[in-house]
């Protein structure tokens, strides 16, 4: 009999399950009171019920534990400083969607190496999350493989579907099983229609295949999740300015959904340049003083250093707190931004609710 499968297929690991990871790195009961008050309070701010902006700012990927835990620890304790105006949620992020090909983040590739020790990023993962919750700061991820959110959603306060998965059954499918607000982006030329569908089709119960706490393969049936809504991350032009927020609201009206608008102000609405994010939060800012209801938070790709570097074969030739995917503000030019949009917000009473 010929082989008929398994073909391209050059080896098969076992890997942990979900609830054996949990009990190497346990969520407190003090921890699950934070998890659980924090996805309470970006709620409170989705749906203006709560005059503050979330903030969402962290390194665009992080792949070493270290320097993500120094970056943690000074936004913590800015974070506290600034929470009357602004309710700050660090980007975590350890999955990298890839156009074509290259390093898909510390989940799949923890070693930057290439060996592919998807247990052991897990562990990082997880590990680093929980001394980020410990910290009182509240965590942010993309959520790009299926699997994943059943080793990281209990420590997880916001998600997001990036511009390339938003048209993606399966991650629609996944959102609406998450416990957790998801922000989904638009399209990566720009188009705000397929954001707009995925929201609709998470609002509604799917079933589909994915894992026990356990590691067994099952259907999962979902109840549809609610807490659902647009970033606005540019495309070939950007699209945060007030007619653009004006359309999106437009869109949001006619689908029926909430006008609940997030800006991302790197990526396309920065055309690329990681020096412009604080033009783009200025502009968000201006429009939330001047009477606009719609934009609830805006994002920020930071890291302790300015830019980016390449990975190389010697890895101890990288620079310490230097992104290595998307170019990053650093350190000082975050703590500026995030006070000039916390003075401003002050400065005219915060967002306006009615």
């Amino acid at each position: 009999m010929p082989r008929t499968e398994d073909l391209r297929v050059v080896g098969m690991r076992p890997i942990v399950a979900p609830e054996d990871l949990k009990r190497v790195f346990p969520l407190s009961d003090q921890d699950a009171e934070f998890v659980a008050g924090a996805r309470r309070a970006f709620l409170e701010v989705m749906h203006g019920r709560d005059p503050r902006l979330v903030a969402v700012v962290g390194p665009c990927s992080i792949h070493e534990a270290t320097a993500a835990l120094d970056y943690a620890r000074r936004l913590a304790g800015l974070a506290a400083e600034l929470k009357d105006q602004l309710l700050v949620v660090m980007r975590v992020y350890f999955e990298k969607p890839r156009t074509t090909v290259g390093w898909k983040g510390l989940i799949n590739d923890p070693d930057l190496d290439g060996s592919y020790r998807i247990s052991k990023g897990l562990g990082i993962a997880r590990r680093l999350m929980c001394e980020i919750n410990e910290l009182g700061l509240a965590v942010a991820t993309e959520t790009l493989g299926s699997l994943n959110p059943q080793y990281l959603a209990d420590l997880i306060s916001w998600g997001c579907i990036g511009a390339r998965t938003s048209e993606s059954q399966t991650h629609r499918e996944m959102v609406s099983g998450l416990s957790f607000p998801v922000g989904i982006k638009n399209s990566t030329e720009g188009n705000l229609q397929h954001a707009i569908d995925a929201i609709k089709a998470a609002d509604h119960p799917h079933s589909f295949l994915g894992i026990t706490h356990d590691g067994r393969a099952a259907i999962v049936q979902t109840a549809g999740n609610p807490d659902v809504h647009i970033v606005l991350r540019g495309g070939n032009e950007p699209n945060y300015g007030p007619e653009d927020i004006a359309a999106t609201e437009a869109m949001l009206a006619d689908a029926g959904l909430p006008q609940a608008v997030m800006v991302d102000c790197s990526h396309g609405n920065s055309r690329k340049d990681h020096t412009r994010q604080g033009e783009v939060a200025a502009s968000v800012v201006a429009q939330v003083a001047g009477g606009n209801r719609s934009i609830f938070g805006f994002m920020l790709e930071s890291f302790l250093e300015e830019g980016n570097q390449s990975v190389g074969a010697d890895l101890s030739q990288l620079a310490y707190g230097v992104s290595i995917t998307d170019k990053c503000i650093d350190w000082p030019t975050t703590e500026r931004i995030l006070r000039d949009v916390h003075r401003a917000l002050k400065s005219c009473g915060g967002r306006k609710l009615e």
